[in-house]
């Protein structure tokens, strides 16, 4: 059974107990548990609910595990014989939640 979910303007491929990497959640801390209601696609294994646009009754519990930062990208931008150059870092925080269960 998995689920297609909307989180955060993203979707995300959801199974029970597997964990997902979903944009910072900066209210939640490791243990807390989050609903996510906008289930767009529903597999039970029978059969495949499509939402229009989300499948009703149905959605994902995940518990918050950690929140981690992505590897730093360089932003490097120069201009050629002008004497502009711009050097910059950046780290992408998020959040992995493990998926606990799928209600229908």
């Amino acid at each position: 059974m998995y689920a297609i979910i909307d989180f955060k303007g993203k979707q995300f491929s959801a199974e029970k107990d597997k964990k997902i990497k979903v944009p910072y959640l900066a209210d939640e801390e490791a243990g807390n548990e989050v609903v996510i209601e906008d289930v767009l696609l529903l597999n039970t294994g029978v059969d495949i609910v499509v939402g229009a646009p989300k499948v009703s009754n149905a959605k994902v519990i995940a518990e918050v595990v950690d929140h981690v930062r992505d590897p730093k990208v360089i932003v490097f931008k120069k201009k050629r014989r002008k004497g502009y150059v711009n050097k910059n870092g950046h780290r992408q925080s998020y959040t992995n939640l493990l998926v606990k269960d799928i209600q229908v």
